[in-house]
Protein backbone atom coordinates (compact mmCIF):
# COMPACT_ATOMS: atom_id res chain seq x y z
CA UNK A 1 0.00 0.00 0.00
CA UNK A 2 1.45 3.50 -0.92
CA UNK A 3 1.61 5.54 2.02
CA UNK A 4 0.11 8.90 1.94
CA UNK A 5 2.50 12.19 2.27
CA UNK A 6 1.76 14.55 4.00
CA UNK A 7 2.75 17.77 2.13
CA UNK A 8 1.42 21.02 0.89
CA UNK A 9 -1.85 21.96 1.75
CA UNK A 10 -2.74 18.48 2.88
CA UNK A 11 -3.40 17.56 6.45
CA UNK A 12 -4.47 14.61 8.05
CA UNK A 13 -7.69 13.56 6.05
CA UNK A 14 -9.89 12.39 9.36
CA UNK A 15 -13.44 12.67 10.49
CA UNK A 16 -12.36 16.24 12.54
CA UNK A 17 -12.56 19.45 10.13
CA UNK A 18 -9.64 19.70 8.10
CA UNK A 19 -9.30 23.63 8.07
CA UNK A 20 -8.08 24.37 4.24
CA UNK A 21 -7.90 28.53 4.50
CA UNK A 22 -9.72 30.61 7.43
CA UNK A 23 -7.72 33.32 8.39
CA UNK A 24 -9.67 36.59 8.72
CA UNK A 25 -12.98 35.89 8.79
CA UNK A 26 -15.51 36.46 5.44
CA UNK A 27 -14.76 37.66 2.51
CA UNK A 28 -16.33 41.16 0.48
CA UNK A 29 -19.37 42.17 2.93
CA UNK A 30 -22.29 44.35 1.55
CA UNK A 31 -23.82 46.97 3.56
CA UNK A 32 -22.74 45.25 6.92
CA UNK A 33 -24.71 41.94 5.36
CA UNK A 34 -22.52 38.88 5.17
CA UNK A 35 -23.05 37.31 1.80
CA UNK A 36 -22.45 33.89 2.70
CA UNK A 37 -23.72 32.14 6.30
CA UNK A 38 -21.02 33.32 9.21
CA UNK A 39 -18.98 34.45 6.43
CA UNK A 40 -17.70 31.08 5.74
CA UNK A 41 -17.86 27.90 2.96
CA UNK A 42 -17.58 24.95 4.79
CA UNK A 43 -17.59 21.66 2.14
CA UNK A 44 -17.92 18.20 3.57
CA UNK A 45 -17.02 14.81 2.05
CA UNK A 46 -18.94 11.85 3.21
CA UNK A 47 -17.38 8.76 2.02
CA UNK A 48 -16.38 4.96 2.69
CA UNK A 49 -12.75 5.61 4.20
CA UNK A 50 -12.09 2.00 5.60
CA UNK A 51 -14.00 -0.51 3.70
CA UNK A 52 -14.47 -1.70 0.25
CA UNK A 53 -14.60 1.64 -1.85
CA UNK A 54 -11.78 3.53 0.25
CA UNK A 55 -9.36 2.97 -2.23
CA UNK A 56 -11.65 4.72 -5.09
CA UNK A 57 -12.57 7.59 -3.68
CA UNK A 58 -12.07 7.60 0.33
CA UNK A 59 -9.85 9.97 2.14
CA UNK A 60 -7.83 10.82 -1.29
CA UNK A 61 -11.13 12.77 -2.47
CA UNK A 62 -10.57 15.35 0.62
CA UNK A 63 -7.20 15.51 -0.60
CA UNK A 64 -9.22 16.54 -4.08
CA UNK A 65 -11.13 18.68 -2.38
CA UNK A 66 -8.70 20.81 -0.74
CA UNK A 67 -7.12 20.84 -4.32
CA UNK A 68 -10.00 22.68 -5.47
CA UNK A 69 -10.28 25.12 -2.67
CA UNK A 70 -6.67 26.14 -3.28
CA UNK A 71 -7.42 26.52 -6.81
CA UNK A 72 -10.48 28.59 -6.11
CA UNK A 73 -8.50 31.00 -3.73
CA UNK A 74 -5.60 31.56 -5.61
CA UNK A 75 -7.64 32.25 -8.90
CA UNK A 76 -9.76 35.13 -6.83
CA UNK A 77 -7.72 36.11 -4.15
CA UNK A 78 -9.02 38.97 -1.88
CA UNK A 79 -11.72 38.64 -4.74
CA UNK A 80 -13.23 35.85 -3.57
CA UNK A 81 -16.41 35.95 -1.74
CA UNK A 82 -15.11 34.14 1.69
CA UNK A 83 -11.48 33.72 2.09
CA UNK A 84 -12.62 31.23 4.89
CA UNK A 85 -13.40 27.82 3.41
CA UNK A 86 -13.09 24.27 5.46
CA UNK A 87 -13.98 20.93 4.56
CA UNK A 88 -15.10 18.09 7.19
CA UNK A 89 -14.75 14.54 6.38
CA UNK A 90 -16.88 11.64 7.66
CA UNK A 91 -16.55 7.48 7.06
CA UNK A 92 -20.38 6.07 6.29
CA UNK A 93 -19.12 2.55 6.16
CA UNK A 94 -21.34 1.99 3.40
CA UNK A 95 -24.23 1.74 5.66
CA UNK A 96 -27.21 3.86 5.32
CA UNK A 97 -28.54 4.53 8.32
CA UNK A 98 -25.06 5.69 9.44
CA UNK A 99 -24.52 7.90 6.26
CA UNK A 100 -28.27 9.47 7.15
CA UNK A 101 -27.03 10.38 10.40
CA UNK A 102 -23.69 11.76 9.39
CA UNK A 103 -25.26 13.71 7.17
CA UNK A 104 -27.69 15.46 9.43
CA UNK A 105 -24.70 15.88 11.62
CA UNK A 106 -22.58 17.83 8.96
CA UNK A 107 -25.43 20.06 8.08
CA UNK A 108 -27.02 20.27 11.17
CA UNK A 109 -24.13 20.81 13.74
CA UNK A 110 -21.05 21.52 11.53
CA UNK A 111 -22.36 24.37 9.23
CA UNK A 112 -21.41 22.30 6.21
CA UNK A 113 -22.45 23.91 2.91
CA UNK A 114 -22.53 21.00 -0.02
CA UNK A 115 -22.22 17.14 1.09
CA UNK A 116 -19.64 15.74 -2.24
CA UNK A 117 -19.15 12.12 -2.91
CA UNK A 118 -21.10 9.76 -1.11
CA UNK A 119 -20.70 6.09 -2.55
CA UNK A 120 -22.79 2.98 -2.24
CA UNK A 121 -26.00 3.59 -3.89
CA UNK A 122 -28.61 3.11 -0.71
CA UNK A 123 -26.46 5.33 1.47
CA UNK A 124 -26.43 7.93 -1.38
CA UNK A 125 -30.42 7.69 -1.25
CA UNK A 126 -30.52 8.29 2.45
CA UNK A 127 -28.50 11.32 2.40
CA UNK A 128 -30.88 12.78 -0.87
CA UNK A 129 -33.52 12.72 1.41
CA UNK A 130 -31.71 14.72 3.94
CA UNK A 131 -30.65 17.02 1.79
CA UNK A 132 -34.07 17.83 0.86
CA UNK A 133 -35.01 17.80 3.88
CA UNK A 134 -32.59 20.07 5.04
CA UNK A 135 -32.32 22.75 2.16
CA UNK A 136 -28.99 21.80 1.39
CA UNK A 137 -26.55 20.79 -1.65
CA UNK A 138 -25.63 17.68 -2.30
CA UNK A 139 -23.32 16.81 -5.24
CA UNK A 140 -23.18 12.84 -5.21
CA UNK A 141 -20.14 11.77 -6.92
CA UNK A 142 -19.56 8.30 -6.08
CA UNK A 143 -22.86 6.28 -6.21
CA UNK A 144 -24.23 4.77 -9.60
CA UNK A 145 -27.87 4.81 -9.05
CA UNK A 146 -30.19 6.43 -11.53
CA UNK A 147 -32.89 6.84 -8.76
CA UNK A 148 -31.09 9.97 -7.96
CA UNK A 149 -31.96 11.49 -11.08
CA UNK A 150 -35.21 9.55 -10.90
CA UNK A 151 -38.10 8.86 -8.96
CA UNK A 152 -35.95 9.98 -6.02
CA UNK A 153 -34.40 12.68 -7.26
CA UNK A 154 -34.76 16.98 -5.65
CA UNK A 155 -33.97 20.25 -6.16
CA UNK A 156 -30.62 20.20 -4.00
CA UNK A 157 -29.32 16.78 -5.42
CA UNK A 158 -27.03 16.73 -8.26
CA UNK A 159 -25.64 13.51 -9.89
CA UNK A 160 -22.35 14.31 -11.19
CA UNK A 161 -20.14 11.95 -12.56
CA UNK A 162 -21.59 8.45 -13.89
CA UNK A 163 -25.17 6.06 -13.21
CA UNK A 164 -25.76 2.72 -14.46
CA UNK A 165 -27.09 4.07 -17.50
CA UNK A 166 -24.21 5.24 -18.60
CA UNK A 167 -21.92 1.95 -17.60
CA UNK A 168 -24.48 -0.65 -19.32
CA UNK A 169 -25.05 1.82 -22.41
CA UNK A 170 -21.38 1.50 -22.95
CA UNK A 171 -20.05 -1.85 -21.55
CA UNK A 172 -23.04 -3.84 -21.92
CA UNK A 173 -24.26 -2.98 -25.80
CA UNK A 174 -20.49 -3.23 -26.81
CA UNK A 175 -19.79 -6.54 -25.33
CA UNK A 176 -22.96 -7.59 -26.59
CA UNK A 177 -22.11 -6.67 -30.23
CA UNK A 178 -18.36 -7.62 -30.17
CA UNK A 179 -17.82 -10.86 -27.68
CA UNK A 180 -20.86 -12.86 -27.21
CA UNK A 181 -24.64 -12.84 -26.84
CA UNK A 182 -25.26 -14.66 -23.94
CA UNK A 183 -24.12 -13.29 -20.24
CA UNK A 184 -24.57 -14.46 -16.75
CA UNK A 185 -24.71 -11.35 -14.18
CA UNK A 186 -23.65 -11.35 -11.02
CA UNK A 187 -24.16 -8.08 -8.83
CA UNK A 188 -24.06 -6.95 -5.04
CA UNK A 189 -27.52 -7.62 -3.66
CA UNK A 190 -28.55 -3.78 -2.82
CA UNK A 191 -29.12 -1.02 -4.62
CA UNK A 192 -26.21 -0.18 -6.62
CA UNK A 193 -26.06 -4.39 -8.10
CA UNK A 194 -29.96 -4.23 -8.41
CA UNK A 195 -29.74 -0.78 -10.51
CA UNK A 196 -27.02 -2.33 -12.64
CA UNK A 197 -28.33 -5.62 -13.34
CA UNK A 198 -31.57 -3.59 -14.70
CA UNK A 199 -29.26 -1.06 -16.67
CA UNK A 200 -27.52 -3.89 -17.80
CA UNK A 201 -30.15 -6.75 -18.54
CA UNK A 202 -32.11 -3.83 -21.04
CA UNK A 203 -28.64 -2.75 -22.94
CA UNK A 204 -28.12 -6.56 -23.43
CA UNK A 205 -31.45 -6.83 -25.08
CA UNK A 206 -31.43 -3.42 -27.11
CA UNK A 207 -28.17 -4.90 -28.88
CA UNK A 208 -29.87 -8.56 -29.49
CA UNK A 209 -28.44 -10.82 -26.50
CA UNK A 210 -29.71 -12.13 -23.55
CA UNK A 211 -29.15 -12.98 -19.87
CA UNK A 212 -29.13 -16.91 -19.48
CA UNK A 213 -28.52 -16.45 -15.62
CA UNK A 214 -27.97 -13.95 -12.52
CA UNK A 215 -27.20 -13.71 -9.27
CA UNK A 216 -27.11 -11.26 -6.22
CA UNK A 217 -24.43 -11.94 -4.07
CA UNK A 218 -24.54 -10.10 -0.30
CA UNK A 219 -23.28 -7.01 0.03
CA UNK A 220 -20.66 -6.34 2.01
CA UNK A 221 -19.05 -9.57 1.17
CA UNK A 222 -17.03 -9.83 4.35
CA UNK A 223 -16.23 -13.59 3.05
CA UNK A 224 -14.70 -12.74 -0.24
CA UNK A 225 -15.82 -15.70 -1.29
CA UNK A 226 -17.62 -15.81 -4.92
CA UNK A 227 -16.64 -19.29 -5.74
CA UNK A 228 -20.11 -20.43 -5.69
CA UNK A 229 -21.63 -18.26 -8.38
CA UNK A 230 -18.52 -18.33 -10.68
CA UNK A 231 -18.19 -22.06 -10.80
CA UNK A 232 -22.52 -22.14 -11.21
CA UNK A 233 -21.53 -19.65 -14.66
CA UNK A 234 -20.00 -22.50 -16.49
CA UNK A 235 -22.38 -25.21 -16.28
CA UNK A 236 -25.34 -23.04 -17.39
CA UNK A 237 -27.29 -24.16 -20.17
CA UNK A 238 -26.63 -22.28 -22.84
CA UNK A 239 -23.62 -21.46 -21.34
CA UNK A 240 -22.99 -17.78 -21.21
CA UNK A 241 -20.21 -16.18 -23.63
CA UNK A 242 -19.80 -13.55 -20.88
CA UNK A 243 -19.41 -12.74 -16.89
CA UNK A 244 -20.78 -9.87 -16.07
CA UNK A 245 -19.40 -8.71 -12.81
CA UNK A 246 -21.15 -5.77 -10.92
CA UNK A 247 -19.01 -5.50 -8.21
CA UNK A 248 -16.69 -2.62 -7.61
CA UNK A 249 -13.72 -2.04 -5.36
CA UNK A 250 -12.06 -4.06 -3.18
CA UNK A 251 -15.10 -6.52 -4.21
CA UNK A 252 -14.51 -6.49 -8.10
CA UNK A 253 -10.81 -7.33 -6.83
CA UNK A 254 -12.09 -10.65 -5.42
CA UNK A 255 -14.25 -11.35 -8.30
CA UNK A 256 -11.74 -11.35 -10.86
CA UNK A 257 -9.10 -13.24 -8.77
CA UNK A 258 -11.43 -16.26 -8.55
CA UNK A 259 -12.59 -15.96 -12.36
CA UNK A 260 -8.80 -16.22 -13.15
CA UNK A 261 -8.48 -19.22 -10.19
CA UNK A 262 -11.09 -20.82 -11.97
CA UNK A 263 -9.68 -20.31 -15.65
CA UNK A 264 -13.18 -19.64 -16.55
CA UNK A 265 -11.95 -17.60 -19.88
CA UNK A 266 -10.36 -20.77 -21.09
CA UNK A 267 -14.08 -22.42 -20.44
CA UNK A 268 -15.35 -20.01 -22.71
CA UNK A 269 -16.63 -17.47 -20.86
CA UNK A 270 -15.51 -14.34 -21.35
CA UNK A 271 -15.15 -10.88 -18.24
CA UNK A 272 -17.11 -8.29 -18.38
CA UNK A 273 -16.55 -5.67 -15.50
CA UNK A 274 -19.60 -3.19 -15.24
CA UNK A 275 -17.89 -0.71 -13.31
CA UNK A 276 -13.69 -0.33 -12.44
CA UNK A 277 -11.21 2.10 -11.05
CA UNK A 278 -7.96 2.62 -11.99
CA UNK A 279 -7.00 1.56 -8.24
CA UNK A 280 -8.33 -1.59 -9.10
CA UNK A 281 -6.70 -2.24 -12.19
CA UNK A 282 -3.26 -1.42 -10.10
CA UNK A 283 -4.63 -3.99 -7.52
CA UNK A 284 -5.17 -6.46 -9.59
CA UNK A 285 -2.25 -5.74 -12.32
CA UNK A 286 -3.20 -5.42 -15.95
CA UNK A 287 -2.15 -9.08 -16.52
CA UNK A 288 -5.08 -10.16 -14.39
CA UNK A 289 -7.15 -7.74 -16.63
CA UNK A 290 -5.64 -7.78 -19.86
CA UNK A 291 -8.34 -6.86 -23.20
CA UNK A 292 -11.24 -6.03 -20.33
CA UNK A 293 -13.30 -3.51 -22.30
CA UNK A 294 -15.23 -1.30 -19.81
CA UNK A 295 -16.82 2.62 -19.84
CA UNK A 296 -15.01 5.07 -17.81
CA UNK A 297 -16.26 8.38 -16.79
CA UNK A 298 -12.66 10.18 -16.97
CA UNK A 299 -8.78 8.59 -17.03
CA UNK A 300 -5.94 10.38 -16.11
CA UNK A 301 -3.60 10.03 -19.00
CA UNK A 302 -6.10 11.32 -21.35
CA UNK A 303 -4.86 14.29 -22.43
CA UNK A 304 -2.08 17.12 -21.01
CA UNK A 305 -4.87 18.76 -18.92
CA UNK A 306 -5.66 15.08 -16.99
CA UNK A 307 -1.75 14.63 -16.82
CA UNK A 308 -1.25 18.06 -15.04
CA UNK A 309 -3.78 17.45 -12.65
CA UNK A 310 -3.25 13.93 -12.12
CA UNK A 311 0.92 14.59 -11.59
CA UNK A 312 -0.12 17.63 -9.11
CA UNK A 313 -2.77 14.87 -7.36
CA UNK A 314 0.19 12.52 -7.05
CA UNK A 315 2.56 14.69 -5.41
CA UNK A 316 -0.02 15.13 -2.80
CA UNK A 317 -0.85 11.43 -2.08
CA UNK A 318 1.62 9.23 -3.67
CA UNK A 319 -1.20 7.62 -5.66
CA UNK A 320 -2.82 8.55 -9.30
CA UNK A 321 -6.21 10.01 -9.21
CA UNK A 322 -9.25 7.69 -10.58
CA UNK A 323 -12.30 9.48 -11.75
CA UNK A 324 -13.69 10.16 -8.36
CA UNK A 325 -10.78 12.01 -7.06
CA UNK A 326 -11.64 14.11 -10.53
CA UNK A 327 -15.20 14.33 -10.29
CA UNK A 328 -14.50 15.31 -6.75
CA UNK A 329 -11.99 18.40 -7.31
CA UNK A 330 -14.39 19.37 -10.48
CA UNK A 331 -17.61 19.35 -8.56
CA UNK A 332 -16.14 21.00 -5.81
CA UNK A 333 -15.21 23.68 -7.79
CA UNK A 334 -18.01 23.90 -9.93
CA UNK A 335 -20.11 24.64 -6.60
CA UNK A 336 -17.32 27.45 -5.66
CA UNK A 337 -17.44 29.29 -8.97
CA UNK A 338 -21.58 29.01 -8.44
CA UNK A 339 -20.82 31.08 -4.99
CA UNK A 340 -18.86 33.58 -6.52
CA UNK A 341 -20.55 34.07 -9.45
CA UNK A 342 -23.99 34.51 -6.90
CA UNK A 343 -22.33 36.40 -4.31
CA UNK A 344 -23.90 34.10 -1.42
CA UNK A 345 -24.62 30.56 -0.42
CA UNK A 346 -28.25 30.76 -0.38
CA UNK A 347 -29.20 27.31 -1.52
CA UNK A 348 -31.66 28.34 -3.70
CA UNK A 349 -30.00 31.25 -5.31
CA UNK A 350 -26.94 28.43 -6.04
CA UNK A 351 -29.19 25.66 -7.59
CA UNK A 352 -30.16 28.14 -9.87
CA UNK A 353 -26.92 29.14 -10.54
CA UNK A 354 -25.80 26.03 -11.49
CA UNK A 355 -29.31 24.54 -13.60
CA UNK A 356 -28.44 24.50 -17.13
CA UNK A 357 -24.68 25.69 -16.79
CA UNK A 358 -22.62 24.20 -19.51
CA UNK A 359 -18.98 23.32 -18.28
CA UNK A 360 -15.70 22.57 -18.86
CA UNK A 361 -13.00 21.76 -17.08
CA UNK A 362 -10.60 18.92 -16.20
CA UNK A 363 -13.06 16.44 -15.32
CA UNK A 364 -15.96 17.33 -17.47
CA UNK A 365 -15.65 17.43 -21.18
CA UNK A 366 -19.05 19.05 -23.28
CA UNK A 367 -20.63 18.89 -19.37
CA UNK A 368 -23.96 19.91 -18.62
CA UNK A 369 -25.66 20.61 -15.74
CA UNK A 370 -28.99 19.59 -17.17
CA UNK A 371 -32.29 21.81 -15.06
CA UNK A 372 -35.21 18.71 -15.82
CA UNK A 373 -32.81 16.23 -13.52
CA UNK A 374 -30.02 17.52 -12.51
CA UNK A 375 -28.35 15.03 -13.96
CA UNK A 376 -24.43 15.93 -14.75
CA UNK A 377 -23.66 15.04 -18.24
CA UNK A 378 -20.40 14.90 -20.23
CA UNK A 379 -18.31 12.44 -22.40
CA UNK A 380 -17.83 9.02 -21.11
CA UNK A 381 -15.12 6.99 -22.48
CA UNK A 382 -14.73 3.60 -24.20
CA UNK A 383 -11.81 1.88 -22.52
CA UNK A 384 -9.27 -1.07 -22.41
CA UNK A 385 -7.09 -2.86 -20.10
CA UNK A 386 -3.48 -2.78 -21.97
CA UNK A 387 -1.99 -6.26 -21.93
CA UNK A 388 1.24 -6.36 -19.49
CA UNK A 389 3.96 -5.53 -21.95
CA UNK A 390 2.28 -2.84 -23.45
CA UNK A 391 2.25 -0.96 -20.06
CA UNK A 392 5.58 1.43 -20.09
CA UNK A 393 4.42 3.63 -17.35
CA UNK A 394 2.98 2.89 -13.71
CA UNK A 395 -0.57 3.66 -13.93
CA UNK A 396 -1.06 3.96 -17.34
CA UNK A 397 -2.84 0.84 -17.85
CA UNK A 398 -5.33 1.59 -20.32
CA UNK A 399 -5.73 3.18 -24.10
CA UNK A 400 -9.30 5.14 -25.12
CA UNK A 401 -10.87 2.80 -27.63
CA UNK A 402 -13.75 5.27 -28.14
CA UNK A 403 -15.23 8.75 -26.76
CA UNK A 404 -18.93 8.71 -26.26
CA UNK A 405 -20.15 12.11 -26.53
CA UNK A 406 -22.17 13.18 -23.44
CA UNK A 407 -25.74 13.15 -25.10
CA UNK A 408 -25.34 9.71 -26.07
CA UNK A 409 -23.84 8.43 -22.63
CA UNK A 410 -26.50 9.24 -20.47
CA UNK A 411 -30.13 8.57 -20.66
CA UNK A 412 -32.83 11.57 -21.45
CA UNK A 413 -34.40 13.69 -18.62
CA UNK A 414 -36.87 10.79 -16.49
CA UNK A 415 -40.84 11.12 -16.53
CA UNK A 416 -40.43 9.86 -12.73
CA UNK A 417 -38.09 13.09 -11.63
CA UNK A 418 -39.88 16.08 -10.57
CA UNK A 419 -37.98 18.34 -8.95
Amino acid sequence: MVMRRTVGLVAAATATALVVAGCGGGGPQSDGDEKVTGGAIVLGVLNDQSGAYSELSGRNSVTAVELAIADFQAKYGDRAVTTDISVRSADHQNKPDLANSKAQEMYDRQGVDLILDVPTSSAALRVADVAQEKRRLYFNISAATTDLTGKSCNKYTFHYAYDTYMLANGTGRTTTEQVGRNWYILYPNYAFGQDMEKSFSAAIADAGGRVVGKDGAPFPNTSGDYSSYLLKAATLDPKPDVLGTMQAGAELVNVVKQYNEFALRDKGVGLAVGLMFITDIHSLTPAALAGTTYTDAWYWNFDQQNREFADRFQQETGTRPSFAHAANYSAATQYLEAVQAAGTDDADEIVAELEGKEVNDVFLRNGKIRAEDHRVIHDAYLAQVKPQSEVTEEWDYVRILDTIPAEEAFRAPSPDCTL
